[in-house]
């Protein structure tokens, strides 16, 4: 699924992404790959982060990054602490940037893309802590329901 699309070399520097900016902030940057969304990669995307605890972060800011490979769709999703500091334009820009770079065949750029615009503003809003834990993990998700991990 993912590895058609993304190769090693992709993957890691997809995971590169997620921790440098994990490094700079408490949120937390979730990216997960899945098969199907039924046509609805949001309403999807939004089971899955419920599904996974994505909404138990101690700030309630965790992001997920779900894509639908075989469909060719995507979502981008936070939670509530995030959606009280960042307007939805925020969320419409970086679904813009990343389609924008995957229409042109640019995957791992529009991934990483995301990833940076989301690692930006969780460190504005969300510095890293001292006592900061990485209550999510790094790790790319890959499943129906992205419990599998790589």
């Amino acid at each position: 699924m993912a590895h058609e699309m993304f190769g090693r070399e992709d993957l890691d520097d997809i995971r590169f992404a997620i921790k440098s900016f994990e490094r700079r902030t408490s949120g937390e940057i979730v990216v997960s790959f899945n098969k199907s969304s039924a046509g609805q990669p949001y309403k999807t995307a939004r089971r899955i982060f419920t599904k996974n605890s994505l909404h138990r972060t101690a700030e309630r800011n965790a992001t997920l990054i779900v894509l639908f490979p075989d469909e060719k769709k995507f979502a981008v999703i936070g939670d509530e602490g995030i959606h009280t500091k960042v307007p939805q334009n925020f969320w419409d820009e970086v679904v813009a940037e990343m389609a924008t770079q995957f229409q042109k065949g640019k995957m791992a750029e529009g991934l990483i893309g995301g990833i940076n615009r989301l690692g930006e503003v969780l460190a504005q809003y969300f510095p890293h802590r001292e006592d900061d834990k990485n209550e999510l993990g790094d790790e790319i998700r890959f499943g129906d329901d992205s419990e599998s991990k790589e």
